[in-house]
């Protein structure tokens, strides 16, 4: 059987010469980390009690090193640039490689115009404003910066950028093993809140509630994939990364959990703010107090501490963003050039070497999703929060469904690619990553179906019963509207992908 794959068009072969060699092993280590470890969602994990730290470890075996061993092979057979485009693209043509690769990108730049921005604000306010409601002018400023300061980071040329994630996987250690260190002496102190054995049992209801933001938490193994043809020696070097990745992953994940649920009733852990408000709590070992109300008021060497680790919560934050951004925008700018997208974006800057076009959209794309959820919510933070990071996640699992049996089908139409890595069990362990992704992307848009659709325990916050309908069209309706402008990015591609050339896989080891 003969291997088939398409030459790269015309305007790849231009694009792809501005490209440079910054990426290497320990570069793509921390900028995993700061893909995978997010600090915006661990509160929503803790609210979900005790059970939430059972199926996050059971989601780390049945998931989370699934992907692990699947990426391996991927990134390093499949380095080319553009990464999860490319392989769909590769596996299943350019229409779905087109549709999935917007869903894939769009998730970012509402990410970070989303949850990533609320939960700054969250911060600033606890740390910087006495807990005190920021001015709409004030939360316009800071919101905007936030979000362009991240474009910003993207913009720069990889050899100087790649050091925002290196200081953002450091500003994750010392914050979150700051919170540990701090828990263990508060608990020493103060005794603990407790769960019994009972409060970690697995439940159904539990799964239902937790599917969603658990799988979103463990996804992003491939991200650094997007800039394959960037990388020193990806065939080396990915599968280093991401097998060190898993592990540090997982422990920065569940010690933060357990903290808060140590720390805090689940009652008091809020969607948005429960992690700061816990190192609030936890630091007043240093200089403060609790107050009746479960007010945690900082002083000496609380306030100072308290004031490091907000700070450190913004970074850890803003390179949240950054790296998604960094990776998600090359991805679209590869696959503009590759014929499924607009010619306009598929540029890369000859200066700095990066997508600025499309770093630039970005921006544009997460200014307006900051305005107009704002002004949907009426500033209603929790409600602001719990949406726009529904639509988030969902429509990040949703891009899996295809990026994952990539595999399946490339192990077929590409046997003859070298692979420094294979994924045992390949054909049984993809088929558990889809279904679960599956499972989880209907709990995101019904949440409780199956148990008890939006009743108040499954409804996010700020939403009552009665909007049920109301809060799924505003979860579908976006998933919808960006499938079709997918399917316009495919169509706008159409003049270069007549300049493709259907040449034999035997030419070239690396699929092309």
């Amino acid at each position: 059987m003969t291997d088939i794959t398409l030459e790269p068009t015309t305007a790849a072969a231009i694009e792809s010469q501005k490209l440079r060699r910054h990426f290497g092993r320990f570069d793509i280590l921390f900028f995993l980390i700061c893909t995978i470890v997010g600090v915006d969602t661990i509160a929503n994990v803790a609210q979900g009690g005790g059970q939430a730290f059972s199926w996050m470890m059971v989601f780390a075996v049945v998931f989370f090193v699934p992907q692990a061993l699947l990426f391996s092979e991927l990134g390093s057979a499949f380095p080319q640039e553009g990464g999860p485009y490319y392989w769909t693209r590769l596996a299943f043509g350019h229409l779905a490689g087109a549709v999935n690769n917007f869903l894939y990108w769009i998730t970012n730049p509402v990410w970070i115009g989303g949850s990533l921005t609320i939960s700054c604000i969250a911060a600033v306010q606890l740390f910087f404003n006495g807990n005190h409601s920021l001015s709409t002018v004030a939360w316009f400023i800071i919101a905007l910066v936030f979000v362009w300061l991240s474009i910003v980071a993207a913009i720069m040329s990889f050899s100087v950028a790649k050091w925002l994630p290196t200081a953002g996987a450091f500003a994750r250690f010392l914050l979150l093993g700051l919170f540990t260190l701090s828990v263990i002496i508060f608990a020493v102190k103060h005794g603990v809140h407790g769960l019994g054995a009972s409060g970690y049992k697995p439940s159904f209801s539990g799964f239902v509630l937790l599917v969603g933001v658990l799988l979103f938490n463990y996804v992003g193994f491939e991200l650094p994939s997007a800039a394959g043809e960037e990388m020193k020696n990806p065939q080396r070097d990915v599968p280093f990364a991401i097998v060190r990745s898993t592990v540090g992953s997982v422990l920065l994940y569940a010690l933060p959990v357990i903290g808060i649920l140590i720390v805090l009733p689940t009652s008091a852990i809020t969607n948005f703010s429960g992690f700061v408000s816990a190192i609030q709590d936890v630091f007043t070992v240093y200089g403060g107090h609790v107050s009746t109300s479960g007010a945690a008021t900082l002083s000496g060497g609380g306030l100072i501490l308290g004031d490091a680790c907000g700070i450190l919560f913004i970074l850890c934050l803003l390179t949240s963003g950054v790296t998604w951004i960094m990776g998600s925008d090359r991805a679209l700018a590869v696959s503009c050039y590759d014929g499924a997208g607009p010619r306009f974006l598929g540029v890369i800057n000859a200066r700095y070497g990066t997508p600025v076009r499309v770093n630039v959209f970005s921006g544009i794309v997460a200014t307006i999703v900051v305005v107009l959820a704002h002004q949907i919510t009426s500033g209603n933070a929790a409600k602001y929060f719990d949406a726009v990071l529904g639509v988030t996640i969902s429509t990040t699992l949703i891009s899996y469904l295809l990026i994952y049996p990539a595999l399946w089908k490339l192990r077929r139409s590409h046997p003859r690619v070298a692979r420094p890595y294979k994924m045992p069990a390949y054909r049984i362990l993809t088929v558990v990553l889809m279904v679960l992704v599956a499972v989880a992307t209907v709990q995101l848009i019904l949440p409780g179906l199956g148990s008890a659709w939006f009743s108040s325990s499954f409804a996010p916050s700020g939403w009552t019963h009665a909007q049920r309908f109301t809060y799924l069209w505003t979860e579908l309706m976006p998933v919808l509207i960006f499938i079709v402008v997918g399917t316009l990015f495919w169509w706008l591609g159409r003049r270069a992908r007549e300049q493709a050339v259907v040449v034999s896989e035997g030419l070239d080891e690396r699929g092309r």
